[in-house]
């Protein structure tokens, strides 16, 4: 959104877009103990961890501010995954690139030495262990799931050296269940599952975002109720609808958004009228 656009709005930044700063989000107390918990136990000790729940219920926005929290932490090594479908010769290329690790790709053996002997040596210094993010986990093969699983650990499975935060959506837990990948579905010391937010949540989670980003009467108290009670229980549904609100409202100059605005974004029919006279010249009869 252009400077112009935040300035006819009153905005400090688009609220509805995936990029809103993490300040400008609402953070429940489900994710907010979860992360916590991450946050002290997983850089410190060991283990796996799990989001999940269907598209737009926020498994990415819990990644953002996990991360956000453990960079924060005084010697920490935060990484992510940009590709999770790869295969195990380019998840090794990539582990190989975020860990600055140099490594052969036709010579697993080495580069699964490399960078087990970078995260030792970072445990060694600081005791802290690395912890990689991983978003779109229900995407990744079962081959590289039980490889990052073989060198997360050493002596004999009694040690992590690797701390493992995975997001995905229903399928990912599904997939644990499979007997290839059963001893890494053991290894989720916590869990997340994000379900559908009742119209009471999304309506808080509505009134915080256009809040926090400089102008609570953006929309009208009926616009947001009917945004919260009709849209699925899915935030990024929410938020898409109401940026779409937000572009034609700018389009037609128009200050605030209204519930009016929302019945013809969503093609709502139009109270009939006492003229009756204006049917097609076919003569079929209109449809209800």
């Amino acid at each position: 959104m252009t400077k112009k656009l935040l300035s006819q709005f009153s905005l400090k930044w688009n609220p509805f877009l995936k990029n809103a700063p993490i300040e400008g989000l609402l953070i429940s107390p489900q994710i907010e103990g979860f992360c916590r918990l991450v946050e002290q136990t997983m850089a410190q000790f060991d283990g796996f961890a799990m989001v999940s729940g269907i598209s737009g219920l926020g498994k990415s926005v819990v990644l953002r501010i996990l991360r956000e929290r453990l960079e924060g932490l005084r010697d920490a090594v935060v990484r992510q995954i940009e590709r999770p479908s790869s295969s195990v010769a380019d998840f090794y290329r990539e582990m190989g690139d975020v860990f600055a690790v140099p490594l052969r790709p036709h010579n697993r053996w080495c580069g699964f030495k490399n960078l087990r002997a970078q995260w030792e040596a970072h445990i060694d210094g600081t005791l802290l262990r690395p912890i990689l993010l991983i978003d779109e986990a229900q995407d990744m093969h079962p081959a590289v799931l039980n490889e990052l699983r073989l060198m997360s650990s050493t002596r004999f499975d009694s040690r992590q050296i690797l701390s493992v935060v995975f997001a995905g959506d229903q399928r990912f837990p599904e997939k644990l269940k499979h007997e290839t990948l059963i001893s890494l579905g053991s290894r989720m010391r916590r869990r997340l599952l994000l379900e559908k937010r009742t119209p009471k949540e999304l309506l808080e989670i509505l009134t915080h975002l256009v809040t926090a980003a400089g102008n609570p009467r953006l929309m009208t108290p009926e616009l947001r109720t009917a945004l919260a009670e009709h849209l699925l229980g899915n935030p990024r549904v929410m938020a898409n609808t109401a940026a779409e609100l937000l572009m034609m409202a700018a389009e037609r100059e128009q200050g605030q958004l209204d519930e009016k605005l929302f019945l013809e974004y969503s093609g709502s029919p139009r109270p009939h009228t006492s003229n009756t006279g204006s049917r097609r010249s076919s003569g079929k009869r209109k449809s209800c």
